[in-house]
């Protein structure tokens, strides 16, 4: 993630006596971050992925309906749910519709695409960007087995011949 940081000094006329009489000074800098890559979206916090598992399930809900749907899992005071998909909503996972006074979300993606961008900047980050190096350090970990992945290959290379 590249981070770029712009500094705009704000000067202000000191209108009092002084000895050296009336000129602008710079009382303070404004500093603004902002994210370079935009097409990108942070990762979800654990309470948000419970959150945007009730959503995804019940896609039209509301903040209350999310709020008691997790309750069994986790308790949440009606302005903390509230927050997280306020949260979400400025993350791009969810949107929102009015209806009345309410807000009634809807999740913007699918979470089979969530989490292909989510292995993306995992690979991104901690792979060098190879896929290739991704499944390797699985198989070393036993996390997943050869035979689990010459399996997935079988599955890739038919979908690819129905492609062509």
């Amino acid at each position: 993630m590249t981070l770029g940081v712009q500094f705009k000094p704000y000067v202000q006329e000191d209108t009092s006596i002084s000895l050296t009489g009336n000129r602008p000074s710079v009382i303070f800098s404004n500093g603004r971050m902002f994210n370079t890559n935009s097409g990108r979206r942070k990762l979800l916090t654990a309470l948000e992925q419970l959150v945007m598992d009730y959503v995804w399930a019940h896609p039209g809900c509301t903040a209350e309906m999310c709020r008691e749907g997790i309750a069994p899992e986790r308790s949440l005071k009606d302005s903390t749910i509230r927050t997280i998909l306020r949260n979400l909503e400025e993350k791009g996972y969810v949107s929102h519709d009015v209806n009345g006074r309410t807000f009634v979300y809807h999740p913007s993606d699918t979470p089979r695409n969530v989490a292909v961008q989510a292995a993306q900047q995992l690979i991104d980050r901690f792979c060098g960007g190879s896929v290739e190096e991704l499944l390797v350090g699985l198989v070393d970990n036993q996390v997943l087995e050869p035979t689990q992945l010459r399996r997935l290959a079988e599955k890739i290379a038919s979908r690819k011949e129905k492609k062509v």
